[in-house]
């Protein structure tokens, strides 16, 4: 199978805003300001960004503490040099696999900067903060056969805090090793996950450790929001932002309902007392509501200067956080996937008041990878990716009707079309000889094909149960390329891939990544 594209308004579940933002840009354009696929966009958004030297340095400072001396923080120290950044909330065992497209796009993206004369870095968000574990203790592996094993951290505590500091005593070693089955590189996966995700480490450090081992040849920075140098850094905005929340909010609310009118809709739900912020106490994260110029944490009360001295205290809702981010770095682009690119069309309006600029928004490298056998069992039973896209029951029938004998197969195609020409012709002598009986003789035209139509799914069906080796195929290619109902890239670890294909898949990705077709891409590895 020679390397092929879809478009991603082909996938379930891609949203109208994320399609236009795609490949209608001039329908969304005022909602993101710079054009992706636009080169002088970067020119652009590089010459709105005055970064102070006094933020860099501290940055910087912050920045050392986390990932040590490297190239890549020489390169943003020296003034002018600017930020490619994406991130990813801290979720066990990497996430979904897409972290690591994530992260290869951005490091594409950096080298095209540097090719046109614009210094820049890669930099990765370690998303920290967020407080729902249930979205992050758990990740799927598979097997030499892809059949899909979830595998949970069970003792943890979710006390409302940051998931990035919550302790994780131990991780399933057996059961991990029963989820990889016998995949080729199984055991030095192992190896690395042992050292990244110690005894009693947290959500971030695994996480961390994992994806810079895993990366550590294309000099990714990592940030980490929670370390206590980056909250000092950003408390002045954090603080400057409680003072606008009334504002803020109606424009939020204003361009709600501009992307309703437009047929869109807003990714970040706001309550109707939304206050954009956290407030960390205790070990939680706790909602900021604002009624009336106060603020109030469950049951106590906080006037807008309390909250404004309590900078270092605060974090970020979604809709923000990109925003302080953006304060925090010089960033030039974002790049992001279909829920982040979409939610930035709300985002931007908190841009052009918080910061009066907005970095190019860009779309991640989107992957379906197939292996050799994937490939074959395809082409055998003529499939394409959107094909896998459906229910696996669909798929089954799909392979099945590829194993009905041809002229059996043929029997019932012959008969169906002369069926279809039979009935037609006495539906028309029905009508002239009695209009009357025209509607019943449409019914009746219509309980016959249902009926031949029955029979030949039947048939199908009973051809794919007698071969227990389509059967086999067909979960197979399910269970690989769509398990149950999701985009592989959105539910699989990238932990099973590097135990089927080996410890350098990165670097066959990174060669694979391209900046110039926004489709999901299918690769063969």
């Amino acid at each position: 199978m020679e390397p092929s594209c879809i478009r991603q308004d082909l996938i379930p579940g891609t949203t109208k805003l994320f399609a236009d933002f795609l490949y209608h840009f001039e329908r969304v354009s005022d909602f993101y300001g710079h054009s992706y696929s636009d080169p002088q966009s970067f020119r652009d958004a590089a010459e709105q960004i005055h970064y102070p030297d006094e933020r860099r340095a501290r940055l910087i400072e912050a920045l050392r503490e986390q990932n040590g001396n490297s190239a890549s923080l020489d390169e943003l120290a020296r003034p002018g040099t600017l930020a490619v950044v994406t991130g990813q909330q801290v979720g066990l065992l990497s996430g979904p696999s897409y972290t690591i497209y994530k992260a290869l796009t951005a490091v594409r993206l950096v080298h095209e900067l540097r090719a046109g004369g614009l210094r820049a870095v890669p930099v990765f968000w370690l998303a920290s903060e967020d407080h729902d574990l249930a979205e992050v203790d758990h990740a799927w592996l598979f097997d030499q056969n892809a059949r899909p094993t979830k595998i949970s951290v069970t003792n943890t505590v979710a006390n409302g805090g940051p998931v990035g500091e919550v302790a994780i005593p131990e991780l399933p070693w057996a059961e991990i090793a029963q989820a990889l089955g016998d995949l080729p590189f199984a055991s030095e996966v192992l190896d690395r996950l042992r050292t990244a995700y110690t005894p009693g480490g947290t959500f971030t450090c695994g996480f961390k450790r994992f994806l810079q081992d895993t990366l550590k040849d294309f000099g990714l920075l990592f940030l980490d929001p929670l370390a206590p140098a980056i909250r000092s850094l950003a408390a002045p905005f954090l603080s400057s932002t409680v003072e606008r929340v009334p504002e803020l909010l109606e424009a939020l609310r204003k361009r709600d309902a501009e992307l309703a009118d437009r047929g869109y809709h807003a990714q970040v739900h706001l309550d109707q007392n939304s206050s954009l912020l956290f407030l960390l106490s205790d070990g939680k994260r706790i909602a900021l509501r604002s009624k009336d110029g106060r603020f109030s944490a469950r049951d106590k009360e906080y006037s807008v200067q309390e909250l404004v001295s309590a900078g270092d205290h605060l974090s970020p809702n979604a809709l923000l956080r990109p925003v302080m981010q953006d304060y925090l770095l010089p960033t030039i682009s974002y790049i992001g996937g279909p829920s982040e690119i979409a939610y930035m069309a709300q985002a931007q309006v908190l841009y052009k008041s918080l910061l009066g600029r907005m970095p190019v928004m860009f779309p991640r490298n989107s992957f379906t990878l197939l292996d050799i056998r994937a490939e074959k069992l395809m082409a055998r039973y003529r499939l394409c990716l959107p094909d896998l896209f459906t229910h696996p029951d669909k798929v089954r029938c799909a392979i099945a009707a590829q194993l009905v004998p041809a002229g059996l197969a043929g029997e019932f195609s012959v008969l169906e079309s002369s069926l279809t020409k039979s009935l037609e012709s006495l539906r028309h002598n029905l009508h002239s000889f009695d209009p009357t009986l025209e509607a019943a003789a449409q019914k009746s035209s219509a309980k016959m094909l249902y009926q031949l139509k029955r029979l030949a799914s039947k048939t199908a069906r009973e051809t794919l149960r007698r071969d227990e080796r389509s059967v086999w195929a067909a979960n197979y290619l399910v269970d690989l390329v769509y398990p149950q109902k999701h985009l592989q890239e959105r539910f699989y670890s990238v932990v099973p891939f590097l135990a089927k294909y080996g410890l350098d898949l990165p670097k066959q990705l990174f060669e694979r990544t391209q900046l110039t077709c926004p489709d999901h891409m299918i690769r063969t590895i």
